[in-house]
């Protein structure tokens, strides 16, 4: 079969996707004698479009998976689908033209789950172009009952501890999203607002959100403050709403912002919520869970909070109740989902318990790359105001196994044995312990953190048939959920198993733009991973990733990069091609050849090829993806293509002789140890290529050994010499004029070389290697003026001397520099002309032969003419 000239990656990829088989890629659960390495991957919330940022993680995941392999470890590269969640039902609403209350749960909850399905089929789809080596024997979807019954049971299960409790408590509160959310689903945003001064009767206060009025339950005053000394103690009227207050003293008021005197609402910010717990203070709800004002706040009451804002300070305006307003910037919490600003309102909700000490410990335990990513856990866990709040009143999440008793208000919480169940279409199969059997369902939900924190436990096999293979060895994921997925995974890990969930957290960054910004759909920077292996293949898209950036750094998308990627695989298409025609007959068993018997370039080429291994091997297990590339390219462009074929092919095109013999061991050893170094790269044109060199599948090959017995220092100096020397000739020819091919009459080199195989061939001539010294003659053949000293010295003169320099013997003219000075006659005056005003040029001769020579590195070639 005749290798075509040109790579078309579409019609390699397309064969190999179709070929392989995924089983080669499968977790042996009752493998003993090689090494685990279970790969905790981030399962992606199914929108259908597996986006850049994925696939840059994804290709990560796939380098350490296939190098893993050839290493020899039984490898988990698991795929999960982390399906539940708000975006899917609003699409589903919007599909539909529907709303949630518009249809029964069950259905609702089946409409989701049907989109979930598609959006997962063309996932999975983009994921199998990208040539990634996903076990789908142990694929897991959280919305199916085989997994979401293990988050039920984990539920129970910190329940029966007491790590879960139910309790009413102040919340982060999205009214778009009309549910309870955690801590690290709040984003922050710099807004624009106005500090607005009050009075509070005769004390003057300042806030910016006068739309809490009417849930103001105190004023707090700095106690070293002396401008409010006598009002601590006294009450006083809340503008507007006429209810009186206490005021009362708190060392975290801040005397310089506004007035000094803070009013204090249930609930405006997280201080405030530390406030009314210290001080005991009564609970005012103002804000309901759709973000509606509520009966206390009497002709606002229904209002959008935004409404009753401008209203109020109409109001306050009118009676002359504010007396400045400033505008102020304001960090606003806001909804990660849906970019609302959240409220704080105390509702019943159910928490697990956060032990920092415990997580900062098990993080501890962790092996994390890069190593500073570490203090972004620190720093969150630090900031913890509350426990974590797991409820959410949605529809489209794992259901809570909890019913309550209509009769005595008894909690029944669900027995493992009983799930998975839904208790709202499940009656509870037990009576309540006053003898009850009316129960009212929980219809709320747990948060989706619930289902993805336990992907570690789930794919080291916990609650299965198989023995729990905790901890993992990798957790792969980006920075931006090291407060979510990393913190709520270390907490379920070791509440339900007392073990790390990894050994190593392996943090990635960002894809940014061509213009340096994130990618986004407003800023229209947004590339597809399908318009790129569109054009350029999947390989040229997985070399992009492999040397964009390093672990932990975000990124840049730059299409000059994918182009410079297909280049290199053309480039390799050529070696493999050119490659192919002298070694398909060629047997490296049969033909086995001691490193000692090769000539010099051949063990050139090996040594450097086993230091390659060598170096490429350590970047690799510290994920390193970029350095390694970047040596394996760079190795393959220059030292293979420019260098080694070129120095080896008029062996190669010569007769069969052991010297053409050992070219081809070589090339076939390079080219095989190439390929094996870049199948985890490059899988596809790196399967094409072994199909030709060994049987069997690249990807069930083993990671190439450094064998030292090739490493030779000697050699390696010899080889850079010789292909040195062999560049030096050539660029001699190119610059005398001849063609590359063209034999000179004779080549001697004076260097301490063992062989001169190469060179004769790659020079096409008579290569004689001499000891010593050589012997040269420096023979004058003409005689230049110095333009630049004669003119300003001898100024009028100067024509006349160099008319008469140039007409002299250049014999003449060396022996009078030699002497020091030269004297001429110019129209019958005698000058005496400086030898520094004179150059010769000389012609090198060597036993009398007309010669040129090279200095290479401070060896010598003469090229006889």
């Amino acid at each position: 079969m005749t290798i075509p000239k040109e790579y078309v990656p579409y019609e390699i990829e397309s064969k190999w996707q179709n070929k392989w088989n995924e089983s080669i890629y499968y977790f042996n659960w009752d493998e003993a004698e090689c090494p685990q390495y279970i790969i905790d991957t981030p399962p992606p919330y199914p929108t259908g479009n597996f986006h850049i940022g994925n696939s840059l993680n994804w290709c990560y995941i796939d380098f350490i998976a296939r190098y893993k392999r050839m290493r020899g470890y039984n490898v988990m590269f698991p795929q999960g689908w982390d399906c539940h969640g708000l975006p899917t039902e609003v699409k589903v609403e919007e599909i539909h033209g529907i709303t949630k209350n518009q249809v029964p749960r069950s259905e609702f909850r089946r409409l989701c789950e049907e989109l979930t399905s598609e959006n997962i089929r063309k996932m999975r789809e983009t994921m199998m172009m990208l040539g990634f080596s996903i076990d789908w024997s142990n694929e897991f979807i959280t919305m199916d009952p085989s997994y979401y019954v293990k988050t039920q049971k984990s539920f129970v299960k910190m329940h029966d501890k007491g790590r879960i409790y139910q309790e009413q408590h102040p919340v982060n509160w999205c009214p778009r999203c009309e549910t309870a959310i955690a801590f690290a689903e709040v984003e922050y945003e710099s807004r624009q607002t106005y500090l607005n001064y009050l009075y509070f009767d005769d004390l003057k206060i300042a806030t910016t959100r006068p739309e809490l009025l009417a849930a103001c339950v105190a004023v707090a005053i700095n106690p070293s403050d002396e401008r409010y000394n006598d009002f601590i103690g006294q009450n006083v009227k809340v503008p507007i709403f006429g209810h009186e207050v206490a005021v009362i003293a708190d060392k975290d008021v801040d005397p310089s912002f506004g007035t000094g005197a803070v009013m204090i609402c249930t609930f405006g910010d997280k201080q405030d919520v530390r406030w009314w717990v210290e001080h005991h203070l009564p609970l005012r709800k103002a804000i309901d869970k759709n973000g509606l004002m509520t009966e206390i706040a009497g002709n606002y009451a229904g209002m959008k909070i935004s409404e009753c804002k401008e209203a109020i300070i109409e109001d306050l305006k009118r009676q002359s109740l504010i007396y400045k307003q400033e505008q102020i910037e304001q960090n606003v919490g806001m909804c990660w989902r849906c970019k609302t600003p959240i409220e704080i309102l105390s509702e019943k909700q159910w928490f697990v318990k956060i032990n920092s000490e415990e997580i900062l410990s098990t993080a501890d335990e962790i092996d994390w790359i890069p190593e500073h990513m570490k203090i972004r856990l620190k720093n969150w866990t630090g900031t913890m105001e509350w426990d974590w709040c797991i409820s959410r009143q949605r529809i489209f999440a794992t259901p809570i196994p909890v019913w309550y008793c209509k009769r005595c208000g008894q909690t029944l919480v669900a027995k493992e044995e009983w799930l998975p169940l839904d208790p709202t279409q499940e009656s509870a199969p037990q009576p309540c312990e006053c003898g009850s059997t009316d129960f009212e369902a929980e219809e709320d939900v747990l948060d989706t953190w619930m289902d993805s924190s336990l992907t570690a436990i789930h794919v080291a096999g916990w609650l299965s048939e198989h023995e729990m293979r905790l901890p993992t060895q990798l957790r792969p994921q980006g920075h931006d959920i090291i407060r979510t997925w990393a913190f709520y995974t270390i907490l379920r890990s070791v509440a339900l198993t007392d073990t790390r969930p990894w050994d190593t957290i392996l943090i990635n960054g960002m894809v940014l733009g061509e213009n340096g910004h994130k990618m986004s759909k407003s800023a229209g920077n947004i590339i597809s991973p399908h318009e790129v292996v569109d054009t350029y293949g999947a390989d040229a898209f997985r070399q992009w990733a492999a040397v964009g950036g390093t672990p932990g750094s975000d990124v840049m998308f730059r299409w000059k990069d994918v182009v410079s990627a297909s280049r290199f695989l053309q480039k390799l298409w050529s070696i493999y091609r050119f490659s192919i025609s002298h070694i398909e007959n060629f047997n490296p068993e049969t033909d086995h050849i001691p490193p000692e018997s090769l000539p010099v370039v051949d063990r050139w080429m090996l040594s450097n090829l086993n230091r390659l291994i060598e170096s490429t091997t350590e970047s690799m297990d510290h994920f390193q993806f970029d350095e390694t590339f970047k040596s394996i390219r760079g190795f393959t462009w220059e030292m293979v293509a420019d260098n080694y074929i070129e120095l080896v092919k008029s062996r190669l095109y010569g007769n069969d002789s052991e010297e053409k013999k050992a070219a081809q061991y070589t090339l076939h050893m390079v080219l095989n140890t190439l390929v094996r170094l870049l199948s985890p790269f490059v899988p596809f044109i790196a399967e094409e290529m072994y199909s030709r060199l060994s049987s069997g599948s690249v990807h069930l090959s083993t990671w190439p050994g450094v064998e030292r017995k090739y490493i030779d220092e000697n050699i390696e100096i010899q080889g850079e010499l010789i292909k040195d020397i062999v560049a030096s000739i050539r660029r001699y020819k190119s610059e005398s004029g001849m063609a590359l091919n063209a034999p000179l009459k004779k080549i001697e080199i004076y260097a301490p070389l063992e062989d001169t195989t190469d060179i004769r061939g790659a020079t096409n001539s008579e290569v004689e290697l001499i000891s010593g010294k050589p012997d040269f003659e420096y023979v004058p053949v003409s005689v230049k003026p110095e333009m630049g000293i004669i003119g300003p010295r001898y100024r009028k003169k100067a024509g006349a001397i160099v008319k008469k320099l140039s007409l002299a013997d250049p014999l003449e003219v060396a022996k009078e520099m030699e002497s020091g000075k030269m004297i001429l006659d110019v129209d019958g005056e005698t000058i005496e002309v400086d030898p520094e005003a004179v150059s010769l040029e000389r012609e090198v001769k060597s036993a009398g032969r007309e010669v040129d020579v090279l200095d290479v590195n401070g060896s010598i070639v003469v090229i006889v003419k």
